[in-house]
């Protein structure tokens, strides 16, 4: 009998990787903050990518010439599917994160908007994937869509923001991209390689995103200190820690255990930019905080018995 979709046997090995991946993925929205200050989108993120994706291959290619005997060549389905989720995950979604941060949209906020991301894979869990979600986890789900418009709205109104109105669209499709890059990889079946796919994702992102640069003439080379420090940031916390993790974690755990976890990144990431940035929040914001992480603990717990998945778990 399989095991339905967010089953926790939580050993201390996976808590801890548990809270490292909501640190490194809180970390993310603050990096969007810190590199959008002083340039262009198309330049922090041509940054991030591109050096990255040059040493992923570099140590790739080492580990390959070393191995005794030689792992046989990817698939060409495989590695085509792997660049879908890259640029899904990283490139879709990093690009609307930076955006919506740069359009003024607060961390906390954006963080939160893209948190309503496990509804939607619940929503497809199902159809798409043979998996199986109990009440308990929708009733979850459902009170985490509540604190997201409860956040959303209290922010877009504080006379504290600048961003416009249709920039709180910017991180939905952002949020978007990364579930369809999920519910991509989950269909497949194959067993998880997370260097291999790291360095395909980074690659495909570094092509993408590098190359839209280029286009636009934001492949610059800045000259301000805080730019690079930002950028290290994003290489090593959001992009090893939050993606590694997030690939490793979905493996071990399944869909929407994982996707239950990013309800608790809008509260570390909204901690984290009042006590950065300044970022204003309030009673109402508070109120929807607790309403995500009363969904965390709901979208966590052992669903109720008897359910079958139908692929893999």
């Amino acid at each position: 009998m399989g095991k339905p979709i967010g089953v926790l046997h939580r050993p201390a090995g996976l808590a801890v990787l548990s809270a490292l991946f909501v640190l490194c993925w809180s970390s993310g929205f603050v990096g969007a903050k810190l590199g959008t200050r002083d340039a262009d989108v198309l330049t922090v993120l041509a940054w991030r990518t591109v050096p990255l994706a040059a040493v992923l291959l570099l140590v790739g290619w080492v580990r390959r010439t070393r191995a005794d005997p030689r792992p046989p060549p990817v698939p060409a389905a495989e590695l085509a599917r792997q660049a879908g989720v890259g640029a899904l995950s990283q490139s879709g979604y990093l690009l609307s994160v930076y955006w919506a941060v740069g359009l003024g949209v607060s961390t906390g906020t954006t963080a939160l908007v893209d948190g309503v991301q496990p509804l939607v894979v619940a929503a497809l869990a199902g159809p798409l994937l043979g998996v199986a979600v109990s009440g308990r986890q929708w009733l979850g789900l459902a009170l985490g869509l509540t604190g997201v418009l409860v956040v959303t709205l209290a922010d877009a109104a504080s006379p504290r923001t600048d961003a416009p109105g249709w920039a709180y669209a910017v991180p939905a499709a952002g949020m978007l991209c990364l579930v369809a890059a999920t519910l991509l990889d989950r269909r497949a079946g194959t067993p998880p390689r997370p260097l291999r796919n790291l360095t395909v994702h980074c690659t495909t992102s570094a092509v993408l995103l590098g190359g839209a640069a280029l286009a636009t003439g934001a492949a610059t080379v800045p000259d301000d200190p805080r730019f690079w420090l930002a950028t290290a940031w994003a290489v090593v916390l959001p992009t090893f820690g939050g993606y590694g993790l997030y690939w490793l974690l979905l493996d071990r755990v399944g869909v929407t255990a994982v996707n239950g976890l990013l309800f608790l990144v809008p509260p570390v990431t909204t901690a984290w930019g009042a006590l950065a940035f300044g970022e204003p929040v309030t009673a109402t914001t508070a109120g929807g905080l607790a309403l995500a992480l009363l969904a965390t603990r709901l979208v966590g717990g052992t669903p109720l018995r008897g359910a079958r998945p139908r692929g893999r778990g």
